[in-house]
């Protein structure tokens, strides 16, 4: 069986700069090769992941390296420009996260499992879910016009595969380069590698992409499980 992403706009809704790379950013490369539209809202700044030895405007540094990656995949980019561990749902983030979603029109929005484990992961969550639906609903108003139905919606795996049961599995295996050279671009994480308080980002990568290529029969997968609520799943 083989899934087809051609004529559809892929949005990922991720709470941190790298955060992309390290769950979707193959599913996004293979759905751009079909000939979709692709896009990455990011939430956070990314202002809070200090390393032992942090750059001094580790935000501009951060956007920075999330500009490099998303030109690597061609994705469209956007930001919420929260700062760490303040992200919520609450009605100016709604907001925000909905006018992102009118302005790129997806038809499949990727988010963070509810389940993952870092608040700001969980909290990006709930406003992509919210923000999903009421894009498509007229009574909430922003600058962009609503959505004409809310776009379908997978939950991505979470990091190190934790508690998340996936649905279904996309074979990333001709990506995985591009995902790797995409974390590199995020030189202040991953020089984070070496403190004992943080995890070395590119074999972390590597080992998910390879276990759940393993448990779905290819070289490299990523894990996706569908919301599958009312008038919220499609079929492909």
């Amino acid at each position: 069986m083989k899934l087809s992403f051609a004529n559809e706009r892929v949005l990922a809704v991720v709470a941190h700069p790298d955060d992309a790379e390290l769950l979707c950013a193959g599913t996004l490369a293979r759905a751009k090769a079909d000939g979709a539209a692709i896009g990455i809202a990011v939430l956070c700044r990314g202002d809070k992941g200090r390393s032992s030895k942090p750059a001094k405007n580790l935000a501009a540094t951060r956007r920075g390296e999330m500009r490099a990656a998303a030109k690597l995949l061609g994705a469209e980019l956007f930001s919420g420009e929260f700062s760490d561990g303040r992200l919520m749902d609450e009605p100016e983030q709604r907001s925000r996260v909905i006018e992102i979603m009118r302005r790129f029109r997806p038809t499949l929005v990727l988010a963070h499992a509810r389940e993952d484990y870092h608040p700001d992961h969980r909290a990006a969550s709930a406003l992509a879910e919210a923000a999903s639906w009421f894009c498509a609903s007229r009574g909430h108003k922003t600058k962009s016009p609503a959505l004409g139905v809310p776009p379908a919606l997978w939950w991505m795996d979470t990091i190190q595969t934790h508690g998340f049961t996936p649905s279904f599995f996309v074979d990333v295996s001709g990506f995985v380069e591009l995902k790797e050279k995409m974390l590199a671009c995020h030189k202040s994480q991953v020089a984070r590698g070496a403190d004992g308080d943080f995890s070395p980002l590119l074999e972390l990568m590597r080992l998910q992409c390879r276990t759940r290529g393993a448990q779905a029969g290819t070289a490299a997968a990523e894990a996706f499980r569908p919301h599958a609520a009312f008038k919220r799943t499609r079929a492909w």
